[in-house]
């Protein structure tokens, strides 16, 4: 393990570099003497950071099959999304919304074998 370690320099100097640039980058709110605030701006948008995250991952799980865009009607995850979307924007209810979804999800998919 060691001798491949020596025999890739590039490696370690790229893990060591990566790992300062982490830790400094981390570390930036620390250094400040004083308290540090982000702008309003900023403030105002880290409030749909989540909502951002979540869809950048549900996203293409509802919308491609193996990373190809094949639309179907026959598709369960299309009918269990939009079922969720409604009932999301109905109630805002996150736990209602995973419920609403699932049961819409299921019995699609094993039921009809969708």
């Amino acid at each position: 393990m060691w001798r491949d370690l020596v025999d890739h320099p590039d490696l370690v100097v790229a893990v060591i570099g990566l790992a300062a640039v982490s830790a400094l980058t981390r570390s930036f709110f620390f250094l400040s003497d004083r308290p540090w605030r982000l702008p309003a701006l900023v403030e105002r948008g880290m409030r749909y950071a989540p909502l951002a995250a979540l869809a950048a991952v549900v996203a293409p799980d509802v919308l491609l099959t193996q990373g190809l865009w094949e639309p179907t009607w026959r598709d369960a995850r299309w009918y269990a999304a939009a079922a969720a979307a409604g009932y999301a924007a109905w109630r805002r209810d996150m736990l209602g919304t995973i419920a609403v979804g699932m049961a819409v999800l299921l019995p699609l998919k094993l039921g009809l074998g969708w």
